[in-house]
């Protein structure tokens, strides 16, 4: 009789092992973020500990947890963001979409035979950025492709398209035909960039301020085929006056120390934040 209820404890506290065990495995197959609504998860992305101070302290002017949700980013989407930098998005992104979605990260090659920076910071941490799904050539003009046509849900680029103009104006088109063509008809090209005076000529304030004109970019973004679904004052800055460079204002601060006082006190450039939808077959 003893003999029977040892086993019978024993069984239980194996099976009661075992269970917590495969929660374990189950929490941690989620990612580092634990799975919830749009809302919440974008809101432990942010918040995340993988995050620099400095990064975080950005989030005043960048407002990622806004910007996402205007573009209608969702966790099981397969977003491709453009020129990703350092990664300061890709740190939001790559958690978020961790579990059930897919992210690809369009990069310029590295220079040299080894990983480049951008590299090197996804393959440190792969709790956070393991279910990376890959990350692809993107260096305009020369590199443009982004993937298989109809492919994608969303498209991000966040402040890129200066750099492409300031290449040419037929190079930043490639960029958005690019995009066009991987997105899932209804996909959303989510597009943030430093805004120049309206009306301002694109490729004197591309070069001169590294911004460029809303209206052009809207217009850019109607000639490649997509529907303006949106406009958003999400990254505004009415304290900016749209004539400095960009780079003389935080978080750079390049100009003469005598006017770092006054840029800080306008803060980051002020930004359009445009929603760009591919139209549905049906419709095109």
């Amino acid at each position: 009789m003893a003999t029977t209820v040892g086993r019978a404890l024993a069984s239980s506290v194996l099976i009661g092992a075992l269970a917590a065990t495969g929660a374990s495995i189950a929490a941690s197959s989620s990612g580092p973020i634990a799975p919830g609504s749009t809302a919440t998860m974008l809101k432990e992305a942010v918040a995340g500990k993988w995050r620099s101070a400095a990064n975080k302290a950005r989030d005043q002017y960048r407002h990622p947890i806004e910007t996402l949700e205007f573009f209608g980013i969702k966790p099981d989407m397969t977003v491709i963001e453009l020129a990703p930098g350092g990664g300061w998005y890709t740190e939001i992104l790559a958690p978020f979409l961790y579990a059930h979605g897919h992210l690809i990260e369009a990069a310029p090659p590295p220079r040299g035979n080894g990983p480049g920076k951008f590299e090197q910071k996804l393959k440190a941490d792969p709790a956070v950025y393991g279910h990376i799904e890959k990350v692809i050539p993107f260096a305009p003009p020369a590199q443009v492709n982004l993937g298989p046509d109809n492919s994608a849900d969303m498209v991000l680029t966040f402040r890129n398209l200066h750099d492409w103009m300031n290449n040419s104006p037929e190079t930043l088109d490639k960029v958005f035909k690019a995009a066009y063509a991987v997105l899932k008809p209804g996909g959303v090209f989510g597009v943030t960039e430093h805004r120049a005076k309206p009306f301002a000529d694109a490729a004197v304030s591309s070069k001169q301020l590294h911004r460029l004109p809303e209206d052009y970019v809207i217009e850019l973004g109607l000639k490649a085929g997509f529907r303006l679904a949106g406009v958003s004052e999400i990254n505004s800055n009415p304290k900016d006056p749209e004539d400095v460079n960009v780079h003389r204002l935080p978080p750079d601060l390049v100009g003469p120390d005598s006017e770092h006082a006054k840029m800080k006190a306008i803060g980051e450039s002020d930004r359009m934040t445009l929603k760009f939808v591919k139209p549905a077959r049906a419709a095109e």
